[in-house]
């Protein structure tokens, strides 16, 4: 398997790159000191362009361990109705690739950032999409519609860049696709809480224990889980069993109100989670 500081390339050789390794050094750091991570996620764009830095900004302030930047794209087939609407939004003000490293540029955050999207918006941003992302500040990436095994060649192309190539693990994998998963990541693996589309849910799976009792049996990355954690509560209930904490609509729906109620969100999950 791979390390939290490798990635398994296409002729089975491991290789560190940056980003997974300042991903790796973050919550090693937070494992070092008995903490979890706190991995919230934006989409970039949402509500709009300036108020995308100040969120970055302020959630590293208010707690953030890593934050998942969302590049918009037109079909989010694994979004639920708010981040779909987070998304519309961003992409009606203009939001593209190159307008989000811009954005990451200007506000140069000492956390990791993972951009989370979909294929096609790499793919048209062209062949040094991943090289000039590296470049403007993010040190991993998480591309939904891209699992282990679907196009060899594409996911070496991710494996041998700087980033950190995050994975993603359903509640419903065998035991041995999850090893297969762990061992062509790196950063930390990404284990989806329960089945369907993001957005907030009243509670914690009563199956995720065993889920991620199982993957951590199998995984030597670190295990973060998310998709309906929408409260400290929450928070806390899934940071006494997984690595991370990962939580998407609940604060994308507060930054529609305001920056402030998305920082004042995110610093209660990290009080919460730190209260464990």
């Amino acid at each position: 398997m791979a390390s939290g500081l490798a990635t398994t390339l296409s002729d089975g050789a491991v290789r560190t790159s940056p980003g997974s390794a300042a991903i790796a050094a973050r919550l090693s750091a937070l494992k070092a000191a008995g903490r979890k991570a706190l991995v919230p996620y934006i989409t970039a764009g949402h509500p709009d362009a300036d108020r995308t830095v100040d969120l970055i900004l302020g959630l590293q302030d208010a707690g953030a361990d890593v934050i998942e930047l969302g590049l918009p794209f037109s079909d989010p087939l694994a979004d639920g109705a708010v981040i779909q609407a987070s998304s519309q939004r961003a992409l009606e003000l203009g939001m593209h690739f190159d307008r989000l490293l811009e954005l990451v540029a200007r506000a140069r955050p000492s956390i990791p950032l993972v951009m989370m999207t979909y294929l096609n918006p790499i793919l048209a941003a062209g062949q040094d999409a991943l090289t000039r992302a590296a470049s403007s500040g993010f040190s991993g990436i998480l591309l939904t519609d891209l699992p282990v095994g679907a196009d060899p060649d594409r996911e070496a192309w991710v494996g041998e860049s700087a980033l950190a190539f995050i994975r993603l693990v359903a509640p419903t994998t065998p035991r041995a696709r999850m090893a297969e998963i762990a061992a062509h990541g790196s950063g930390f693996v990404y284990l989806i809480s329960s089945l369907g589309v993001t957005g907030m849910r009243a509670t914690v799976s009563a199956e995720l224990p065993a889920t991620v009792k199982m993957l951590r049996e199998e995984a030597t990355l670190p295990v973060c889980v998310g998709f309906g954690v929408s409260g400290p509560e929450q928070a806390a209930a899934v940071a006494r069993i997984a690595d991370g904490v990962v939580v998407g609509s609940a604060i994308v729906k507060a930054a529609g109100d305001s920056v402030a109620a998305a920082v004042a969100l995110t610093a209660s999950l990290r009080a919460a989670i730190d209260a464990i």
